[in-house]
């Protein structure tokens, strides 16, 4: 059965590929190789497979450099997006900061007028009030002026009646005496009228003097509401996002200032209230100044409080450079994935995302290379598979500080950063807090 069917083989063979003979001719003999069909199938296996393996090697080559073509064109536009998408953040941040910046400014202007229109609205009261006395004792003199002349003025007509009537004088006195006294009373009467319309054309005068004093504190006391709604108004838009992003983050606003204005340790402590003077008839208006001046400097510490908290929870991306995501936060290969992947070159530096102080810097697995930061709020940053680490453990990092270089060191697939956030040592989301921080900075 074996013989047949090797002969029916052998039959095949010969049919595709008969006996060939290849003659090697010298000066002196000639002689031959005989191919069989079994070498001759041989040699043909042999030649196929290589021209075989050549044509799929190249077409792994091309199809290769085209995706290489398609990815390196792809990184570059995910770098142009990227770039302006930061160009944008910063022309926004510094916006951000200038707006900040001129609030200020407009804020210190304001107290500034505050005091001087307070200055003013005090002097102008004091000159009020002595206007006021001064038109009391003006008055009183013209009434004493007044009755005295109606005085003078009855005496005379008695004296005048007494001399047409030929009768005797009031006093016994004679005739020259009693022309010395009514020209003595003719010049009192004189005297008074011009001391009555010196002293009208005075009381005239203070009193066009209070009016333009009461039009003048009118509009000082409109200009300056019209100052601190402005500032109120600058003062609500510059908080309200700064509590949109800590509320972004999954954060109770409220209690994280509570917890930084407790530990403020900054140079000159929280701001003084301001403390106006309530003499005068005013001095409710004045009240309702100070309150409003003491809630704007209440903003404005809630506003360095926010800038404090923000520098010691991640808000900071810890790439800078040109990256791409390759791993989000979450499942993946039935495991938890407890950190964000950000791709770019080995040697990429990596920058810590908030304030907080180094408590682990060194080979851990498969993280490899891993740096630990503790911040505030019970919130711990880790930074895997560096390449290079350029900090100690217990020193005291801040936002921004370049901490050490991307690498592929540990259990790795390739040069990237391992990125995670844990709040009381659970892991949570870190695009949460760099989402929450891009909306503002």
């Amino acid at each position: 059965m074996r013989i047949k069917l090797a002969q029916k083989l052998h039959a095949a063979l010969e049919r595709r590929f008969p006996e060939r003979r290849l003659f090697l001719r010298s000066d002196t003999e000639t002689r031959f190789i005989r191919l069989h069909p079994s070498t001759q199938l041989i040699a043909w296996s042999g030649a196929t497979l290589v021209v075989g393996w050549t044509i799929t090697s190249t077409a792994i080559l091309l199809m290769d450099s085209i995706g290489s073509g398609n990815f390196r064109a792809q990184a570059q536009r995910d770098q142009m997006i990227y770039e302006e998408r930061l160009n944008a953040l910063s022309s926004e941040r510094d916006l951000r900061a200038a707006e900040a910046a001129a609030a200020q400014d407009r804020f210190s202007t304001a107290l500034a007028q505050i005091s001087t229109m307070q200055s003013e609205l005090l002097a102008s009261e004091d000159r009020r009030r002595e206007m006021e006395t001064g038109l009391e004792v003006v008055q009183a003199a013209l009434r004493r002026t007044m009755i005295e002349r109606e005085t003078a003025r009855d005496a005379a007509e008695e004296m005048t009646v007494a001399m047409a009537e030929g009768g005797a004088l009031p006093g016994g006195a004679d005739a020259a005496s009693v022309e010395g006294t009514l020209d003595i009373l003719s010049g009192a009467l004189a005297d008074t009228a011009q001391e009555r319309d010196r002293i009208a054309e005075d009381a005239e005068l203070a009193f066009e003097q209070a009016n333009e004093m009461q039009l003048e504190l009118r509009l000082m006391t409109e200009r300056n509401d019209e100052i601190f709604r402005q500032l109120e108004e600058a003062m609500t838009v510059s908080v309200e996002p700064l509590g949109d992003m800590f509320r972004a983050a999954g954060m109770d606003p409220d209690a994280m200032l509570k917890k930084v204005r407790k530990g403020y340790s900054g140079v000159g402590g929280p701001l003084t209230p301001i403390q106006f003077s309530t003499m005068g008839a005013h001095a409710g208006h004045a009240d309702e100044n100070a309150a409003r001046a003491n809630a704007l400097l209440g903003k404005m510490d809630e506003i360095n409080l926010y800038r404090i908290a923000a520098s010691k929870a991640p808000f900071a991306q810890p790439v800078k450079s040109s990256f791409r995501f390759t791993s989000g936060f979450g499942q993946r290969w039935g495991r938890l994935h407890a950190g964000t992947d950000f791709a770019a070159p080995i040697g990429t530096p990596i920058y810590s995302t908030a304030d907080g102080v180094v408590v682990s810097a060194g080979w851990a697995s498969g993280y490899g290379r891993l740096i630990k930061i503790q911040h505030e709020f019970g919130i711990e940053t880790r930074y895997a598979h560096l390449n290079k680490i350029s900090v100690k453990v217990g020193q005291r990092v801040s936002r921004g500080e370049r901490i050490g270089d991307m690498g592929n060191s540990g259990r790795s697939t390739g040069p990237h950063l391992h990125y995670e956030v844990r709040v009381g040592g659970t892991p949570v989301n870190p695009m949460t807090y760099i989402r929450a921080g891009q909306d503002v900075f």
